[in-house]
């Protein structure tokens, strides 16, 4: 089955509760993209994975973590890829602030600066979710240093096996070390920013999202240790 993936011939079709659901390509990706002519211009290429990579994260550095680039091209390629699809108007460069650093944008996506804000809301950030491929690049915009500490020594971790980021609004606000275990969810740690003073709107937001991911995990209930902030613990209790 990992070979039928590996080579497209199977794709996953959904996941429940952290499983994949596997079906062959042809029954889950539309029609239309099989019927695509192949894309035999090498340049072409590039410039598509590349222009993908970054509509992906949003807004990222060009000298991004390598991982990132993967399939991408050496970093000749990649750069001249990003001076074609800078001329073309398809990234846009941006300047944060007075940072030195040039971060660069998908043009389509800054349409959405004209839209009114959305209403604030609490995200549970997987530790490969694309929003922190680069986690530099999170680093300085935000001022969150994160790093998915899975593969390291218990003893060498700063934070935990599997911490989550939680976001809310336009800024990091937490984050959590938690297992689910026989259908219990457990909040085991939680830390708060340490500039941060949670406010009723923030704690109402984090309960929504406390509900919906409890639901995707399809657990049976919700618990927290003793030492988790007794604001979050309070919120679990309500659930």
């Amino acid at each position: 089955m990992r070979a039928l993936w590996v080579t497209g011939d199977l794709v996953t079709h959904h996941r429940r509760n952290g499983r994949h659901y596997y079906d062959r390509a042809g029954r889950v990706i539309p029609h239309q993209h099989f019927e695509q002519p192949p894309l035999l211009d090498m340049a072409a290429y590039y410039r598509w994975i590349v222009a993908r990579r970054f509509q992906a994260v949003g807004l990222m550095r060009p000298n991004a973590e390598a991982a990132i680039w993967s399939a991408c091209g050496a970093a000749a390629q990649r750069k001249q890829a990003l001076t074609e699809l800078v001329n073309a108007g398809t990234l846009v460069p941006v300047q944060i602030d007075a940072k030195p650093q040039l971060f660069y944008a998908h043009a389509p996506m800054l349409k959405l600066l004209d839209q009114p804000p959305l209403e604030p809301r609490a995200l549970f950030l997987g530790p490969l979710d694309s929003f922190l491929w680069d986690r530099k690049g999170v680093q300085q915009i935000f001022g969150f240093d994160y790093i998915w500490e899975v593969y390291k020594p218990e003893h060498l971790r700063t934070w935990g096996y599997y911490v989550l980021p939680v976001f809310y609004g336009n800024r990091f606000i937490a984050r959590l070390d938690s297992r689910l275990e026989k259908g219990i969810w457990t909040i085991t740690r939680w830390w708060w920013e340490a500039d941060l003073k949670p406010d009723a709107a923030m704690l109402h937001a984090l309960s929504a999202a406390m509900k919906h991911f409890a639901r995707y995990l399809g657990c049976e209930g919700v618990q927290t240790s003793e030492e988790v902030d007794k604001r979050v613990r309070r919120i679990v209790e309500r659930l």
